[in-house]
Order: structure tokens, then C-alpha cells, then sequence
């Protein structure tokens, strides 16, 4: 029966669509598949951390964490909402909002549309075209609500702000992804809407798991008009932010941090250009526009073969073809250290060299 089949069709697609980058991993590789931020933490988070340990004997309380997010972004308290990382955000609003017409631009990170589709919503996906710009008049007019990535992944493409925002109207929820704005050099808040409370139906999710290597933690929050952040609030379970969270919440969010953050951005911004100048330099990889993360997608023929050498050869890179629009000659790679890329990109030139067959 037809309804049967899209029934199959839908749950297959939840499958592809939960396909993350820490599935590739496995000891003993060299993790160039998750875009969390690797090395050791500041030492005044691992601090914070460890004296929010004294605290589990009770309830998390949120009071902290919800004024540190809305000083930093200048937004009043009851317009933000702390999270088990952006995953959760997208699990929330999908069972919170009720949208008629939602529409998603891809490539971008699925769990917008998964959570979506899992809670009973039909999602248009709207598909750019390499290299990955995003003209706002592509949207349908319809659409009440709109879910965009900035900067986004897997593309690494950073849009601007006045062209997202051009979004925003009423009626219509504007979902923006920005858990890798602080990867963005010089000073990734200039691209940021979070401070936008002008803009209406605008909602943002943020993360703190990339930047700070928190990926085990899960902390992230929202920012959006405070009667859907009541609604979320009802939506969520008991104590969803573990105290720890929390705290890191607080501390990530501190003096401290935006001065760390400028930091890393800036070391950040100079091991992309090298990874990104020794792909170009390869004459089988194709790495679309600019990249602007902490992860750079590229083409290869035959990138699935080749993803699975770098694997025999101790390198975990993450497939494309699991994010809507690409196809299976994409792969996204970290941005690591330049000796860590230098190793890397040996070894892939060797594969492409000894793979000919496979890359047709």
C-alpha cells in the first residue's frame, strides 16, 4: 500500500538523517569526522566544572545560566532558555510549534529536519546549488516557518546576517543555527542574529559543545520571543540541563571566554587556510567557495572508496552523503593543527594516487 511505503520511506530518512560524524570513529583513528574543538579546556572551565560537582546533591537551577546568556547577548532573561545542547533546542521547538509549511535549507545539519519529521511535520527542503550561497528569495512565500544554518554545516559557508534576516516576518518562525558562529574570525558575533530581538519569529540556537570540547556535556540554549520560550519551557522535561551544564554555561559565556573564543577563532582561521590551500593543491579534491569553520567540505570521485583507505590508513572522515543535496562524492573534513593536516593530506594524496579505479 502507498501509505505504507512512505511510511518505510520515512523512517529510512530519519535513519540517513541521524547519521552523525562521531559514527565514523573508532580507536585508533585519528578523528578528523566531529567538529568539537579537541585539546585541553581552559583551565577556569575545568574549574568551574569541577566546583559544580559539590552541587549535585541538588536540583539544577537555572537562575545563573539564563542571566549569563541574556547579559551576553543583551536580550531580557525570559527570551532565553538553557539546553542539553542544540539537539535538544530542535526536539523542543518541534514539539512546540505547529507550522503549516516548514521549510529547511540544505545542506545543513539534519536534526532540524529529523526532530521535524519526527514529531509529525512535513518539511520542504529547499537545496542550494554549489557553492552553497543562499539568496533569500528562494524561500517560498508560504513558508511559516524557515530553518537555516549560519555558518553552516557541512558546507562551512557563512551567509550574511542582513540576508537571513530578510527572512523574518510574521507569522513565520525563523529557525537559525549558529552553534559554529564562534568559529567565524574576526569576531563571529558580527554575523550573529542573537542580539536581534527586533526581528519577529526569529529564534537562534546556540552551542557551547564545539567551541569548549563539551561534546559529552551537552550544553547549548535558545534565544526567541519570550512567549515561545514559556512554550518550550512546558515542552521540556523536569531538569533538562545538568548542573554541570550549567556551569559551563556561565563560565563559557564569561569575560574570560569571549577573549578565548577571539583567540581561538584567529588560530583557527590560519589552520583552515592550510588545510584548505593543501586540498586545493591536490587535483582530485574540488573545495567549493570559502570555507569558514572549524570543518571544510570537499569533492572527490569516488569519496565513499576513499573514505574507507583513509580509514585503513587511521583517518576518520565524515561522509556527505547522508546531508540532503549532496551526493556520494562529498566528505567533510576537521580542521586540525597544520602537522596533524600535513599528515593527513599525505596520506590522501597516496590514496587518490593508488585508487584510480575507484575514483572513475
Amino acid at each position: 500500500m502507498a501509505w505504507v511505503a512512505r511510511a518505510a520511506q520515512t523512517i529510512q530518512d530519519r535513519g540517513v538523517l541521524r547519521h552523525h560524524g562521531d559514527a565514523e570513529l573508532a580507536p585508533g583513528l585519528v578523528d578528523l569526522a566531529v567538529n568539537v574543538r579537541p585539546g585541553p579546556r581552559p583551565a577556569w572551565l575545568d574549574e568551574a566544572l569541577l566546583a559544580s560537582l559539590r552541587e549535585l546533591a541538588a536540583y539544577p537551577d537555572q537562575t545563573a545560566a539564563r542571566e549569563a546568556i541574556a547579559a551576553y547577548h543583551g536580550r531580557p532573561v525570559d527570551e532565553v532558555l538553557p539546553t542539553a545542547g542544540a539537539a535538544q533546542a530542535f526536539t523542543l521547538l518541534a514539539a512546540a510549534l505547529r507550522p503549516r509549511h516548514a521549510v529547511v535549507v540544505h545542506p545543513q545539519f539534519t536534526e532540524p529536519e529529523a526532530a521535524l519529521r519526527h514529531a509529525g511535520h512535513r518539511v520542504e527542503r529547499l537545496t542550494l546549488d554549489e557553492p552553497f550561497g543562499f539568496d533569500p528569495a528562494l524561500v517560498p512565500q508560504g513558508a511559516d516557518l524557515v530553518a537555516i544554518g549560519n555558518p553552516t554545516n557541512p558546507t562551512s559557508v557563512a551567509h550574511p546576517p542582513e540576508a537571513i534576516a530578510a527572512l523574518a516576518r510574521p507569522g513565520r518562525t525563523l529557525l537559525v543555527d549558529e552553534a559554529f558562529i564562534d568559529t567565524l574570525h574576526p569576531d563571529g558575533e558580527r554575523w550573529s542574529l542573537a542580539g536581534r530581538a527586533d526581528l519577529p519569529g526569529l529564534v537562534v540556537v546556540r552551542s557551547l559543545t564545539k567551541t569548549w570540547g563539551l561534546a559529552g556535556l551537552r550544553v547549548g540554549y535558545v534565544l526567541a520571543e519570550a512567549s515561545l520560550v514559556r512554550d518550550l519551557t512546558a515542552a521540556a522535561p523536569l531538569w533538562p540541563v545538568s548542573t554541570p551544564a550549567l556551569a559551563a554555561t556561565v563560565a563559557g559565556l564569561s569575560p574570560a571566554a569571549r577573549a578565548e573564543i577571539s583567540r581561538y577563532a584567529e588560530t583557527l582561521a590560519g589552520d583552515r587556510e592550510h588545510l584548505v590551500a593543501g586540498l586545493r593543491a591536490l587535483p582530485a579534491v574540488t573545495v567549493p567557495g570559502r570555507p569558514t569553520s572549524s570543518f571544510v567540505l570537499v569533492r572527490i570521485d569516488g569519496a565513499d572508496a576513499v573514505r574507507l583507505a583513509l580509514r585503513d590508513r587511521g583517518y576518520a572522515v565524515r561522509r556527505g552523503d547522508t546531508f540532503p543535496g549532496l551526493g556520494p562524492d562529498w566528505l567533510r573534513v576537521a580542521v586540525r593543527d597544520r602537522d596533524t593536516s600535513d599528515a593527513f593530506l599525505a596520506t590522501l594524496a597516496d590514496v587518490v594516487a593508488t585508487l584510480p579505479a575507484d575514483l572513475g
